[in-house]
């Protein structure tokens, strides 16, 4: 049966690092009490959009440590695994579990020449629940490691592996696990410029980087396809989709983090050797996010 308590906007939220690459929680902690006063229903430090695997463990640890000060177990903290080993996986879960997550959101291992078969990343996955005992939502968004249905449907009889992220593959590859596994799990939508697509599609919520630069209409979109408004949930989501055709793409994450500026919420810097917003990509969000 699915856990309906990690249903519905489960909201990323981006790491600030300084100029020397720390992590700054005073900037990290502002954007955490802004994000849980938008009314999402999760909030996720340590996946792509935070920049995880560029978290050390005890990184890792302090931010869901900060998330849970400010939110008092109010809402699921679904701390971002991205590791390349079994052992390293286990013990940043162990690590955050102890910190107070509620649930992981764990990537398969994605080195290339280290890539296993379906058998190593059953037993991956199957270890991480075990041996963490939280939840395990599976982060499908490694091209070379995919996840396929079948394999995903064979992971949902394993204590503890509750639902996956669908990153890899666009909408086809998110409406095929829907229909091979929708009934044992949780699907969740990363396709961050098709969400109203996905919702009306019968996602059981998204983990997007979109939502981090727009938690409020996100939320209108579910909430909008939960009552049936598919017109209101589409004229929000084509607003929102040509700013995410600038964001997307390889290091996104820096894009994120100046679209957060124009709307005054700084986020700091990325963490080296990922460098800031070009002026090319500065002067194309500012125009759009003006329009917005």
């Amino acid at each position: 049966m699915k856990d309906t308590k990690f249903r519905g906007i489960i909201c990323p939220v981006v790491t600030p690092f300084d100029v020397n690459g720390k992590i700054d929680e005073t900037i990290f902690r502002r954007e955490v009490k802004y994000l849980l006063n938008t009314g999402i229903h999760g909030i996720s430090p340590g996946g792509s959009t935070g920049e995880g695997a560029a978290l050390h463990d005890d990184e890792l640890t302090r931010l869901v440590e900060i998330i849970q000060e400010e939110n008092a177990n109010q809402i699921p903290v679904v701390a971002g695994i991205i590791r390349n080993s079994t052992q390293d996986a286990i013990r940043a879960g162990l690590a955050v579990k102890k910190a107070g997550a509620d649930a992981l959101m764990v990537t398969p291992t994605y080195y290339n020449v280290l890539v296993p078969d379906n058998a190593g990343n059953y037993e991956f996955f199957k270890s991480i629940a075990e041996d963490v005992g939280l939840p395990v939502i599976i982060y499908n968004v490694v091209p070379q490691n995919e996840i396929t249905p079948e394999l995903f449907y064979r992971m949902l009889d394993v204590e503890n592996i509750i639902g996956i992220k669908q990153s890899v593959g666009g909408i086809q590859a998110f409406y095929k696990m829907k229909l091979m596994c929708g009934n044992k799990g949780l699907i969740y939508s990363a396709t961050d410029d098709m969400l109203y697509s996905t919702f009306a599609l019968g996602a059981d919520g998204a983990i997007a980087a979109i939502l981090t630069l727009f938690p409020e209409q996100c939320l209108k979109i579910w909430d909008f396809v939960e009552s049936g408004d598919y017109d209101g949930a589409r004229a929000l989501q084509d607003k929102m989709y040509p700013i995410w055709q600038i964001i997307s793409g390889p290091q996104f994450p820096r894009r994120i983090k100046q679209a957060l500026q124009f709307v005054g919420r700084y986020s700091g810097y990325c963490r080296s050797p990922i460098l800031s917003a070009s002026t090319v990509e500065k002067e194309k969000l500012e125009v759009l996010m003006k329009e917005l």
